[in-house]
């Protein structure tokens, strides 16, 4: 452990300065983004959003939250349901604006006539949304790092949801509180907070060597999720999430089988806005499964709200990742073998 507190090792490391990135990623939520060429305001009765890996994960985030009254379903593939047509609202997310899935999800909506709106850092996408007259938003792109922006990402999305009427302004609002409330987290789980004052290093020793299996509430579900990516990606690490009720029903008897050391750091993500009968499932698996698995360490998700409680969950996710990779003994931000994927698809 003694790595994480020494500032050359994780510099060493650090390369891109993902400890440096997370440290801002608060002020993403007060980003002034601005809805470019929007015009008049068509009848939408359904949302659907396009975007893989961490384009994606915003826009689940935006869904747990919000819980809207029209139907808001995140295509992570290349094409889009049948009833995607002239009354959907279609928002098309890359932050490199080449995801292939992306684009080829984007001909299938303008194919069908929804009302598409593109939000992208640069690339293809921009260009479509120029050439075809689109509403677009243009979001950060640094080349290596999309996980680490989704809270830019999600300011987005509520810059497009208030400019169609989805939302009310007050959701901008409580984003702008949460970016003030939440603006010292450097300090807390800053790479100059010792180990022993520093929940997110102490996190990343848990992890070490081990494959992490996150658990989240329904509700949290997205921030659960954030968590896997961010063990992947940061931390080079394989890992999996899952969400209860739903775990319970089949995830929760695979681990009675096999010896108790199994190889896994378990996470169990809990919040006071989960519902009673979900804090129950927490309980009562933990208790069940005692001597069938090692035991869960409970992050308790903090603040005030259900998207300030996500944020602060988001926040941990990125720095405890980030501190994994470094005692993996790998640099955090790039993720090259991504990259080589990409590029080999493109050739075919």
């Amino acid at each position: 452990m003694d790595i994480l507190d020494s500032l050359p090792s994780i510099e060493q490391r650090d390369t891109k300065n993902a400890l440096g990135i997370a440290a801002n990623e608060p002020k993403q939520l007060c980003y002034k983004i601005v809805v470019e060429n929007t015009t008049s305001i068509p009848t939408i009765n359904k949302i659907v959003v396009a975007g893989m890996g961490g384009s994606a994960l915003a826009a689940e985030i935006a869904k747990d939250w919000l819980n809207l009254p029209v139907p808001f379903m995140v295509v992570k593939n290349y094409e889009l349901p049948a009833y995607v047509d002239e009354h959907t609202l279609l928002i098309a997310c890359s932050f490199s604006g080449n995801t292939e899935e992306t684009l080829w999800a984007y001909d299938d909506a303008k194919s069908r006539g929804a009302h598409i709106v593109i939000a992208a850092g640069k690339g293809k996408l921009l260009e479509l949304a120029q050439q075809n007259n689109h509403p677009y938003v243009v979001m950060t792109y640094d080349g290596t790092t999309p996980r680490m922006f989704v809270l830019e990402n999600l300011r987005a999305f509520m810059e497009i949801f208030v400019a169609y009427k989805i939302v009310q302004n007050s959701a901008l609002d409580e984003l702008q509180q949460i970016c003030n409330k939440l603006s010292d987290v450097d300090e807390q789980w800053g790479p100059r907070t010792l180990f022993a004052d520093n929940l997110a290093k102490q996190l990343a020793w848990q992890a070490t060597g081990k494959t992490q299996v996150v658990y989240a509430g329904i509700l949290f579900r997205s921030i659960a999720y954030k968590w896997k990516i961010s063990f992947n990606e940061s931390g080079k690490n394989i890992a999996f999430c899952n969400e209860y009720p739903e775990a319970n029903h089949n995830e929760f008897i695979g681990w009675t089988s096999h010896p108790i050391e199994k190889p896994y750091a378990v996470f169990d993500i809990r919040s006071s806005f989960d519902h009673p009968r979900i804090a129950k499932r927490f309980e009562l698996s933990d208790r069940l499964l005692s001597g069938k698995r090692p035991k869960s360490t409970i992050i308790e998700l903090q603040g005030d709200s259900v998207i300030e409680q996500m944020v602060w969950g988001i926040l941990l996710a990125d720095y405890t990742s980030t501190y994994l990779g470094i005692l993996n003994g790998v640099d955090p931000a790039p993720v090259p073998l991504i990259e080589k994927l990409k590029e080999e698809m493109s050739k075919s």
